[in-house]
């Protein structure tokens, strides 16, 4: 009568309490993982948006300037990170995958085809997260050390080792990525509880002490009024108001690691309210004491309280740097798999956790962009100047291609999709507008990281399809096949698998083999390993065997672009399939490509010469690919392009 276990069709005790412990494991993993970056922003945002009223007038700030401020930054918590995110574009997943990228390759796959149009938003969007990642850990982790500015005793003597040890800091976090992200990856949730726990209790405390007025910023009528009063200065104003929603994006791009509840929920009930309370707090201390508003965040703290808030400041932004971090892995992993970038070193760090990766190429490139800003900006508030363009970017192309999910995946008139996402881009075209203004102060920096990395993809993508036109001009592996049946080369004993690009056309290699050996195994596998759109491929559907003539099979393997193309692995799965070899006696061919430049193939000189750079430094196939070594012969030919 006790045994509750085993009643089918109903959710049993056991079964809910494994639910329920999963739900509040990932809920407490979200809250570092995906809330780090919007959850530093109480740091620099307030600070900042006032500041340009202090600057313009060189006055004490105004009550209804304070109220009208801090409704700002309420109201696009609600509006951007509530309203878009929460309700909207969690709820538009690729088989439980969320970013820009895997929205484009969910409406590329409704559509049939990658678009031009959808090739450039998933560029712009790639290309503006980056610059949000090497922006990310030097605004957070310069702001963070700077709050030692306030404690007296350091006072006018801390200010020359604020960069050092912001470097000091921001070097050592990208240098102990190689080891893997679990050992930092177990504090984050806890850190980051702590913090925002902390965040609100600051709040609830300046509310209780300098005045509950200050809830009447509640009210949007503050936000209506300062901008209708301020005029050009409430559009500047905007640009930094901005900097209390950076990282939402966050939400989304990390959907696939924790599901959609837990983000929902911990947004909801944690991280919005004790956002709120604290810029509340904020707005209520600099009312009663204008004198604070040097560093309002940290002049929160009483003052035997200010050297633990800078260190549990310092810990919250290395967790947000390290989110950014691992997500820029992640992007990098989607746009190499989706064809966006070539291939790069990826390296598993945990065999039990997926997308725990490390990427050195990019870790390193990291690094040099983040140690250049700290040293050409030295300040949180020269940063700011920079920080945000490249955010917002990212944000309307999300917004844009919400639009035809709507349309396309929803089944909503096209009127209606434009009707539900277009409030989210008028709020983020003026925020864009107002971040526009920062150009000419340091929003350059992030543009120009941007734009060259869409070179980049741009210029990987087109060389890829010249060369894959060149090579199907080329005969096909069923013409040669019938060829030696006429004039059968000598035959040897064994599997020839001859991995290619083209599945159509006779891969180089063979040609060079029956060109230069003259020789020809007794079974040959031509190999094509393919991208599918979507995040994972079920093993089930990862192989297609095709017999196209006597002892010549193609061999398609299909896999996710959030997985790592494992031939090794794949090559297993194939056996089960009908596949016959034996891996002992089985050689693998692959090409390897000397490219000339010559600027007549469709691209100008200096294009060609960036596409061959980046195959050159491509990672090599057979790593890449997890091919054995020990079974790889190559065969090399030159191609101009």
């Amino acid at each position: 009568m006790g045994d509750t276990s085993s009643q089918g069709g109903v959710a049993q005790p056991t079964d809910r309490r494994a639910g329920t412990k999963r739900f509040w494991a990932l809920a407490l993993g979200s809250i570092g993982v995906v809330f780090g970056d919007i959850g530093t922003s109480p740091l620099y945002a307030f600070k900042e948006s006032i500041h340009h009223i202090t600057e313009a007038g060189d006055r004490v700030v105004q009550r209804d300037e304070v109220l009208g401020v801090i409704s700002l930054m309420l109201w696009s918590l609600i509006i951007v990170v509530t309203l878009k995110y929460v309700l909207l574009l969690l709820r538009m997943d690729n088989r439980g995958e969320g970013g820009t990228l895997s929205l484009m390759a969910l409406v590329q796959r409704t559509i049939g085809r990658r678009t031009p149009f959808l090739l450039l938003i998933a560029m712009c969007s790639a290309g503006m997260f980056f610059g949000d990642a090497l922006l990310t850990p030097a605004m957070s982790v310069l702001s963070a050390i700077e709050g030692l500015k306030v404690i007296p005793e350091l006072e006018g003597r801390i200010d020359p080792f604020i960069v050092p040890i912001a470097l000091g800091l921001l070097t050592f976090l990208f240098v102990i990525q190689k080891k893997g992200t679990s050992v930092i990856g177990a504090l984050f949730g806890p850190v980051c509880l702590v913090w925002f726990i902390v965040l609100g209790a600051l709040g609830v405390l300046h509310i209780t002490q300098d005045g509950a007025q200050i809830l009447m910023a509640i009210s949007p009528h503050y936000a209506v009024m300062f901008l209708a009063s301020h005029a050009v200065l409430g559009f500047v104003v905007l640009g930094s108001v901005f900097l209390c929603v950076t990282g939402a994006e966050a939400l989304y791009a990390d959907m696939g690691h924790f599901g959609r509840k837990p983000i929902s929920a911990m947004w909801t009930w944690l991280v919005l309210p004790c956002l709120a309370l604290n810029y509340l707090g904020q707005g209520a201390m600099v009312l009663a004491h204008p004198e604070t508003l040097s560093n309002p965040f940290f002049l929160m703290a009483p003052q035997a309280l200010q050297i633990p808030l800078v260190i549990l400041a310092t810990l919250a932004t290395i967790v947000a740097s390290q989110a950014v971090i691992t997500g820029a892995f992640s992007l990098t992993q989607q746009a190499v798999q989706l064809g966006l970038f070539p291939r790069l070193q990826i390296i598993n760090t945990s065999a039990k956790e997926h997308g725990q990766i490390y990427m050195p190429q990019i870790n390193w490139m990291l690094l040099a962009g983040v140690v250049f800003l700290v040293l050409a900006f030295k300040s949180s508030s020269a940063l700011a100047n920079a920080y945000g363009v490249s955010v917002i970017g990212a944000m309307i192309t999300s917004s844009i291609l919400a639009v035809i999910a709507v349309h396309r995946i929803w089944k909503k008139k096209l009127w209606l999709a434009v009707l539900i996402v277009a409030p989210f881009l008028v709020v983020e075209s003026v925020f864009l507008a107002s971040n526009l203004l920062k150009v000419p102060s340091g929003g350059y920096v992030p543009l120009l990281i941007a734009v060259a990395l869409m070179l980049v993809m741009w210029t990987w993508v087109r060389g890829t399809k010249i060369l894959l036109t060149r090579t199907r001009r080329d005969v096909s592996t069923r013409d040669v096949f019938k060829g030696l049946e006429v004039n059968p080369p000598h035959a040897v004993k064994g599997t020839a698998v001859f991995l290619t690009a083209d599945p159509e056309a006779a891969p180089t290699a063979l040609l060079h083999n029956l060109k230069h050996n003259k020789v020809l195994h007794e079974h040959n596998v031509i190999l094509n390993v393919r991208t599918a759109q979507e995040p994972y491929v079920a093993d089930e559907k990862k192989i297609e065997v095709v017999e196209i003539a006597p002892n010549l099979d193609r061999l398609t393997m299909s896999f996710g672009y959030m997985e790592t193309p494992n031939v090794s692995r794949g090559l297993s799965l194939a056996k089960k399939c009908g596949l016959s070899f034996d891996i002992m006696h089985t050689s693998f061919f692959l090409s390897r490509r000397t490219l000339l430049a010559d600027g007549k193939w469709g691209m100008p000189l200096w294009q060609d010469h960036l596409f061959i750079f980046l195959s050159r430094n491509a990672t090599n196939a057979t790593e890449f690919f997890r091919i054995p070594t020990s079974r790889v012969v190559e065969l090399g030919s030159q191609m101009t392009i």
